[in-house]
């Protein structure tokens, strides 16, 4: 098994001889729905989980739940988790588990499978706390002019292995690291705790006063204590690679002076209709507006599918609706193809998982043998869905037209003959009323 290394610009073996390979992967902030972009990143993890699975070992996978809420060090006018609090005006602690508790419900609608644990990070400081303080003792870390604690970026000397970017190039004024109160010792350096001042809200004691940990000092925390110091493989969307991830993996490697992670994998971004989703554009796409259309939830995993992880990817409503009907297609020649549980390995598909995750190429696979009758077709579906898990062998429900339903039906098919095309739009408003969906044609109306 082969992922592409961030790190070293290329692809690494993967130990699936062992008996556990330790995976970590950024989790969400939960002040807001996880869009469909977001959900990209943690259907990657889920898909390398389950590779690794296929290959005979056991993923032990962490994934962080971040309701402490600050994701820049505009601490106070910044905090993504207060500012929703304030909008909907209620306790920033119930905002957390509102939108945690909506972040599970898509993960299971994609048949993404629970990690180990998703550890929160309010319940995490003295973790963190512990891991600053060690930090301080080895000379990485230091109480600025503000009683923050602040890392020394200039101590980590291969700073800008994962993303490039090197210290004397970063100018002052970087979005998610700059202060200009001077408090910090170099404009590169990065807050692992900051102290309150007046804020009142999400404080903790700490050795250096009141406060609340900077956002990177999470991930390191976590994956170092919950994966017993070392990660096989570091999953999060490309966006986290720097300055996040970077500043991580100084943390960690400070403290055990090598590698803590051996994989970082990333996902590309994900635009809706051409633009990249935002607020301001409109396009901001929900798992729920997926569902609200009648779409199978996993209609949108199979688009994924279809694209390289590796790839930034255009997604429309249209290709959401085409893997609809796919998996409309599959699941009803599922039934006719066989009856028994049976699973049979191609090895071309397992080839393509085990290269750097190519679903696309396992998809496509997927469409030959459909189209061929020298395969157990149904069996090497089933083998392909332990990692696709798109339910294949779900059966179509069928559903029988009730006695309204055919009365309205041949008073339309009488309608449109006689070409009355007022009353024949309003018998299809009341079909549809009903949950059919009609479609005419040439040969006359379809329904379904």
């Amino acid at each position: 098994m082969k992922l592409y290394d961030t790190q070293s610009r290329g692809l690494k073996e993967v130990n699936v001889e062992k008996e556990e390979v330790r995976m970590y992967c950024c989790g969400p902030t939960v002040y807001r729905d996880a869009h469909v972009g977001n959900l990209r990143t943690f259907l990657l993890s889920d898909l390398i989980a389950r590779i690794v699975r296929l290959n005979g070992s056991q993923p032990r996978l962490i994934q962080n739940i971040t309701d402490v809420g600050h994701m820049s060090e505009d601490f106070i006018n910044d905090d993504k988790m207060l500012s929703q609090a304030k909008l909907e005006k209620v306790d920033p602690f119930e905002i957390a588990r509102k939108y945690e508790q909506r972040f599970h419900t898509d993960l299971a609608a994609l048949n993404v499978q629970p990690a180990t644990a998703y550890p929160r990070a309010s319940e995490s400081i003295e973790m963190m706390l512990s891991l600053i303080s060690r930090l301080i003792d080895a000379g990485f870390a230091y109480v600025g002019s503000d009683s923050s604690v602040y890392f020394s970026a200039e101590k980590f000397k291969s700073y800008g292995a994962i993303s490039g970017n090197k210290l004397d190039a970063l100018k002052p004024g970087h979005r998610y690291e700059y202060t200009e109160d001077g408090a910090k010792r170099f404009h590169a350096d990065w807050a692992l705790w900051k102290a309150a001042g007046d804020r009142t809200e999400m404080v903790w004691d700490s050795p250096w006063g009141k406060g609340f940990p900077g956002w990177h000092i999470e991930c390191s925390a976590m994956s170092m204590k919950l994966l017993d110091g070392h990660v096989d493989i570091h999953v999060g969307g490309i966006d986290l690679r720097f300055p996040h991830h970077e500043n991580e993996r100084a943390q960690s490697n400070a403290l055990i002076n090598k590698e803590a992670v051996d994989l970082w994998v990333h996902g590309e971004h994900l635009l809706f209709e051409g633009k990249k989703m935002s607020k301001s554009s409109g396009n901001v796409v929900l798992l729920s507006d997926v569902i609200a259309r009648g779409i199978d939830p996993l209609a949108l995993r199979l688009c994924f599918l279809e694209n390289k992880y590796r790839s930034q990817m255009d997604l429309t409503w249209n290709a959401i609706e085409a893997a609809n009907e796919t998996l409309k297609r599959w699941r009803t020649k599922m039934g006719h193809w066989s009856t028994d549980d049976s699973i049979s390995i191609d090895p071309e598909i397992e080839q393509a998982f085990n290269a750097d995750v190519d679903t696309p190429r396992v998809v496509m696979r997927l469409r030959e043998i459909e189209k061929d009758d020298s395969h157990n077709k149904a069996a090497v579906f089933r083998y392909a869905d332990q990692v696709l898990a798109l339910d294949l062998n779900r059966p179509i429900e069928e559903r029988v037209l009730t006695p309204e339903m055919k009365t309205l039906l041949e008073d339309r098919a009488l309608a449109r003959n006689e070409k009355r095309w007022a009353d024949s739009d309003a018998l299809r408003v009341e079909l549809e009323n009903l949950g059919l969906s009609i479609k005419d044609t040439p040969e006359g109306q379809i329904w379904s």
